[in-house]
C-alpha cells in the first residue's frame, strides 16, 4: 500500500520544494517571504525523510526530522529577533538597505 502512495508523496514534496525555491528566487525584497520560503524547503525535506524512514523501516530519518525542526525553529526565531531589532532602530525592513550595512 505504501508503494502505491510513495509517488504521490514524492510529487507533493517536489511541489512544496519548488514553491519554496521559486519564492526564494523571485522575491528579493521581502525578508519575511524569504524566511517562509526557506521553511517550505525544509518542510519538504522533512517529509522526504519521514517518507523514506517509513518506507525503509528505519528510524534514523525520523531522528533527522527532529534535528531539522529544531534548527528551523531556531533559525526563524533568531531571524525574526534580528528583524524586530532592526525595525525598532530603523523603522523599516527593506532588504536593499539591509545589504548595504557593513560592520
Amino acid at each position: 500500500m505504501i508503494i502505491t502512495n510513495i509517488y504521490l508523496y514524492l510529487f507533493l514534496t517536489i511541489t512544496v520544494f519548488c514553491f519554496g525555491a521559486l519564492g526564494l528566487i523571485f522575491n528579493r525584497k521581502n525578508i519575511l517571504i524569504i524566511i517562509m520560503s526557506i521553511e517550505l524547503m525544509l518542510l519538504s525535506v522533512n517529509i522526504n525523510f519521514v517518507l523514506f524512514s517509513i518506507y525503509l523501516d528505519d528510524i534514523i530519518g525520523q531522528l533527522f526530522v527532529l534535528f531539522i525542526l529544531t534548527i528551523a525553529a531556531t533559525e526563524s526565531a533568531i531571524g525574526l529577533a534580528i528583524l524586530s531589532a532592526y525595525n525598532k532602530s530603523r523603522n523599516n525592513i527593506v532588504i536593499d538597505k539591509i545589504i548595504k550595512i557593513k560592520g
